[in-house]
């Protein structure tokens, strides 16, 4: 339903007219264009050890992200650029060539303007790249939210954003509609029905009509004065510490990072480009909504030409069906999705017979587990990266079938990391084998956080450099390794849970007079977080009504699943910071 198929010779001659039509007129727009490389890594020499990158440097494109993704348009036109695996509808890439554009028209036609920022909160569907495609060929600025956000979590991300139109699911219609009403703003709302028998609820515009590429008038475009310096999206992260803050992400950002993920070892890419003979195939469990699934496993493979099969939630038994039926070559995961699979007995040869690459990012991967992992599959070769939402994401990338499974790699191409002491002022970097905060500096670090001028001044220095609030080493092969997190964040399965943001739920709690919050170790989740409780004196609380009490008011992963301790005071220093590494050594240990 959602695809609109071709039936007769004459709409597939007209569908694919339009298609050239685009690409043409994209192909001169780049060819106007230049890349740009010196412009933004002239450094001046610095005293200490700054890391280059052993990659070989990428020229920086100069052109938006709608435009680079659909550079090559015309050598794939026909292949699948995303399917879904669980109902089969799908997309080539000259059908969502068409649908993006005529999205980017209406939403013109409806009257949003340059830099507004419209709201995509849905899962890994195929119409996601469609949806983000079309909004940046607006000039629009796309905001993801997590699709299992609750109402106020919504509301509080439309808000900090000032989204003036949102694109969601029948399923979550109902909590996006209570959102928008939470904000006290008219936003509408568009609706993507998953399955041909859903029904559009009432009040929702059509995502299927407002992609519906037949009877638009393309030359009705307006193209606007966007540049690489533009910010194109706006996801949410912590930071260091703190509530949830827009990441102003731009299309330089997202562009030049994608250019990185291309970088050879001995020549081997992660992926290949599409030929006539050959399409990479991408089973994406990682949500779109976030950076990782986002940059790496989306936007810089469609700009490949790769097959993205898309689960809208990860499922051991769905994802080994896709691998099973549509053969994923390369990999994007996370530790505790890579743990499951190397103990899960459901796993078989032909599971993991036609996979080639495993990259595996947002939290340390342990040598054992990686070897668990890749008995069941003899044939993958391993790359560990690392990254934030702040650098669009990744700034270190290992060597393809490095055995260093600890290790996070090398900086990627175009990019300088160094380790500084914390207590050094000037920053100088460290040698060897010496723990520091580690600090990034490339063409892929954010522009700032969005209206928090402070926490930016805080993030990022004036010479360029971004304080990534981890604690690193490199080996004397230039190996990175991330030892520990000075930053508070608690990472659930990859997905940050700032404990600011469960404190101040707790605090709101009538029998609660204090509380702190910290990650503990998961076998599975990696971190999940505990409470720490001091009760209203006259009050009693028990730890399932205050587990029961956030469970209602924060997605899943950000639940208390690492229980609840009472104490008689929160430990904290003279300004009242709390002592999130006393508790952890005290209680935790």
């Amino acid at each position: 339903m959602m695809s609109i198929p071709v039936s007769t010779r004459l709409a597939n001659l007209a569908r694919r007219s339009c298609v050239r039509l685009l690409s043409t007129r994209q192909q001169q727009q780049n060819d106007e264009r230049t890349c740009d490389y010196e412009r933004f890594y002239s450094y001046p020499p610095e005293p200490g050890f700054v890391k280059n990158s052993p990659f070989e440097n990428i020229n920086i494109p100069n052109c938006t992200i709608d435009q680079y993704v659909w550079s090559n348009l015309r050598e794939w036109e026909n292949r699948v650029a995303a399917v879904c695996g669980i109902t089969d509808r799908q997309y080539t890439y000259a059908e969502m060539r068409d649908h993006s554009a005529a999205l980017a028209v209406r939403l013109q036609k409806m009257g949003y303007k340059p830099g507004d920022a419209i709201a995509v909160c849905i899962p890994n569907f195929p119409e996601f790249p469609i949806a983000a495609l079309g909004a940046l060929e607006a000039g629009l600025v796309v905001t993801t939210v997590n699709p299992i956000y609750t109402p106020e979590e919504i509301c509080r991300q439309l808000m900090d954003a000032d989204a003036k139109f949102i694109i969601t699911t029948v399923d979550r219609f109902d909590a996006v509609k209570e959102a928008c009403a939470l904000t006290k703003t008219t936003m509408r709302i568009a609706t993507i029905r998953h399955r041909a028998t859903e029904i559009l609820p009432e009040g929702a515009i059509d995502f299927a009509e407002l992609i519906n590429p037949h009877g638009v008038d393309f030359s009705a475009l307006l193209r606007p004065n966007t540049t690489i310096e533009d910010i194109a999206f706006l996801p949410y992260s912590s930071g260091t510490t703190g509530l949830p803050k827009g990441v102003e992400l731009t299309h330089r950002n997202i562009t030049s990072n994608s250019e990185m993920l291309k970088a050879k070892t001995d020549g081997v890419p992660i992926v290949h480009e599409t030929t006539k003979d050959f399409q990479d195939v991408l089973p994406c469990v990682l949500p779109f909504f976030h950076i990782y699934g986002l940059t790496v496993t989306l936007l810089s493979k469609l700009a490949l030409g790769c097959k993205i099969v898309t689960l809208p939630r990860f499922h051991p038994d769905s994802f080994l069906n896709v691998m099973m039926k549509y053969k994923g070559s390369v990999l994007h995961l996370v530790p505790p999705i890579i743990i499951m699979l190397g103990h899960n007995d459901k796993v078989k040869p032909h599971h993991t017979e036609s996979i080639r690459i495993v990259m595996s990012g947002a939290a340390p991967m342990g040598t054992p587990d990686a070897e668990r992992f890749t008995a069941r599959a003899p044939g993958a070769e391993f790359v560990q990266g690392y990254g934030l939402t702040e650098t669009s994401p990744v700034v270190l990338m290992s060597c393809v079938g490095s055995k260093k499974y600890a290790a996070v790699g090398h900086p990627v191409p175009n990019t300088q990391a160094k380790v500084v002491d914390l207590s050094d002022p000037t920053r100088t970097g460290l040698g060897p084998n010496t723990v520091g905060e580690l600090l990034i500096r490339g063409p892929q670090v954010m522009r700032g956080y969005h209206n928090r001028k402070e926490a930016t001044d805080e993030m990022l220095l004036e010479d360029g450099w971004l304080r990534t609030g981890d604690l690193a080493y490199y080996d004397e092969t230039d190996h990175f390794y991330i030892t520990d997190r000075l930053k508070e964040l608690i990472k659930v399965k990859g997905f940050q849970v700032p404990p600011a943001e469960l404190e101040e739920l707790l605090r709101d709690h009538p029998k609660v007079a204090d509380a702190a919050v910290i990650g503990i170790p998961h076998a599975l989740s990696g971190e999940v977080p505990r409470a720490f409780i001091v009760a209203k004196k006259g009050n009693e609380v028990t730890e399932k009504e205050l587990q029961e009490y956030v469970a209602g008011k924060v997605a899943s992963y950000k639940r208390l699943d690492g229980g609840v301790e009472f104490l008689e005071a929160i430990p904290k220093s003279a300004t009242g910071k709390i002592l999130r590494r006393e508790l952890k050594q005290k209680y935790c240990s």
